[in-house]
């Protein structure tokens, strides 16, 4: 089972590391940039291969890759250096990454979406009830929901998919909410309802409709859950930032690991371990993606912002300079990745 889990984990990381470098790699072809090398993975060269101008190599850590671009961090005159090409093709080349790891958690959305076999919406079908007598255990439905509500938001958040209705009612401290739902057309604001389940105890009080598939409904539910996906790592980061999360909440590549791990042996059928995998590869590439668009250096989001510094001053930053923001970051970065795979390892030890 672990060589299993140590397979799937290699190939999601591989492929979300390669199409993140192959965004940088065709935009910079498409841009006329000369490519010295690309490599997927860090560390020793386990296979290379010199085709044309660039060099292809696999390494032997599937942590991450590089697409070494001529003039990339020094000055070339080159003319089909990366630093003599406009400021607005550069930019496209660095954003060009994340881009791709943005629309690769599109395409395992709507593949997950597809494996489902139906698109949930937010629509109340139902309410819980015991089972025995058949009368109503949901809190909700007391506060005035209805069958057939579509639940449009919740304390002032929007609600796209189901992925941002199971995080407000699992992160909302307050007992009761404030909804905005659609009823017969019409907009309709709910003060002081209380999800709350008297034979579970639990928030999960009501069951929402899903809907046959059409294309229609599989493009706007993987384009609407990557939108939630993506705001709900902002706000997982925000809250890192402002301390409601702290470092033990913090996992790197072990973490991953084990996590995809559990994902792969979840269900009974293939079907169920392959919708599982996919949707947690979903999450990560997009947070990869969203990642590498924050400003730290030696991030795509910091070498963006050295850029638009550029454009604004009609003058590069000091290439001497932008290295060394850039080499601290990386070093930064390395140690918090020691230190969080270090915590991985004896959180593994100690289950």
């Amino acid at each position: 089972m672990l060589m299993v889990t140590i397979i799937v984990a290699m190939l999601v990381f591989g492929v979300i590391i390669a199409l993140h470098e192959f965004g940088h790699f065709a935009v910079a072809k498409l841009c006329g940039i000369k490519v010295n090398q690309f490599a997927i993975g860090m560390g020793p060269v386990l296979l290379k291969k010199q085709k044309g101008e660039t060099e292809y190599s696999l390494r032997l850590f599937p942590i991450g890759g590089f697409c070494a671009m001529e003039g990339e961090d020094s000055g070339s005159n080159d003319p089909r250096a990366f630093n003599r090409k406009p400021v607005w093709q550069r930019m496209l080349v660095v954003v060009a990454g994340a881009t791709m790891n943005l629309i690769l958690g599109f395409v395992l959305i709507l593949c997950t979406t597809l494996l489902y076999g139906d698109v949930i919406t937010l629509k109340i079908a139902d309410f819980t009830k015991d089972k025995e007598t058949g009368l109503s255990t949901s809190t909700s439905e007391t506060c005035g929901l209805q069958i057939g509500d579509e639940i449009l938001s919740i304390d002032g958040m929007k609600i796209f998919t189901d992925t941002d209705l199971s995080y407000k009612l699992q992160n909302t401290e307050s007992d009761t909410m404030t909804l905005i739902v659609r009823r017969n057309g019409e907009k309709i604001t709910l003060q002081n309802v209380t999800f709350y389940n008297t034979a579970t105890q639990g928030r999960q009080d009501f069951y929402v409709s899903a809907e046959k598939l059409n294309f229609f409904n599989v493009i706007s539910y993987s384009f609407l859950d990557t939108i939630s996906t993506g705001r709900l790592i902002w706000i997982s980061l925000r809250d890192l930032i402002t301390g409601k999360y702290g470092f033990h909440d913090l996992s790197g590549p072990v973490g991953i690991i084990s996590t995809i791990g559990e994902a792969a042996s979840y269900g009974e059928t293939f079907k169920q371990h392959l919708t599982s995998v996919l949707s947690l590869a979903s999450f990560i590439t997009i947070n990869v993606g969203i990642f590498n668009l924050l400003p730290i250096p030696a991030l795509d989001g910091a070498r963006f912002v050295f850029l638009a510094i550029e454009g604004i001053r009609r003058k590069p930053v000091s290439p001497e300079r932008e290295g060394m923001v850039h080499f601290a970051g990386m070093a930064v970065l390395f140690l918090i990745m020691i230190a969080v795979t270090i915590q991985d390892i004896f959180n593994l030890a100690n289950k």
